[in-house]
């Protein structure tokens, strides 16, 4: 199943774990967000469903992969022969989202399963403790506790 959307005043193609690149979505790596605007959706070899504008009820879901910035682009303006010139930079913000569902009813997917992996590299970026993981146990050399 796939859909078109539109954020950020533009519109994609997704299907499920597509990684797509959109304007800056508020939110931290790992939260899931919903994209309501859903303008179309279809099958493989069925006709597809447009909204008018938007289908009702529908929904895309995906996992903020990566906040960002993309390259640095060049703003120059010039008047010719009136010594008038000016150079900005800008560079914009930019979320990678991965697809987590296309859904026509708006119901949001089931939790995804954290592997262990998943959760310790969560874990070393905060400096928490893995709460699956049993605490090291010092020993001191020559007590063995018998």
């Amino acid at each position: 199943m796939f859909a078109v959307i539109k954020t950020g005043g533009k519109q994609y193609r997704v299907a499920r774990e597509d990684r797509i690149t959109v304007e800056r979505i508020a939110g931290e790596t790992g939260d899931i967000v919903t994209i309501n605007d859903v303008l179309m959706m279809g099958e493989e070899g069925k006709a597809p469903t447009v909204g008018a504008p938007t289908i009702e009820k529908a929904a895309v879901f995906g996992e903020i992969i990566e906040q960002g910035r993309g390259d640095k682009i060049i703003v120059f303006k010039k008047q010719r022969r009136k010594n008038h010139r000016r150079k900005n930079g800008h560079r914009q913000n930019l979320t990678t989202l991965k697809i987590i569902e296309v859904s026509p009813t708006g119901r949001k997917p089931k939790a995804a399963k954290t592997t262990s992996a998943a959760v310790a590299d969560k874990a070393v970026a905060t400096d928490e403790p893995v709460a699956h993981q049993p605490a090291a146990v010092d020993t001191v050399a020559g007590e063995t506790g018998e």
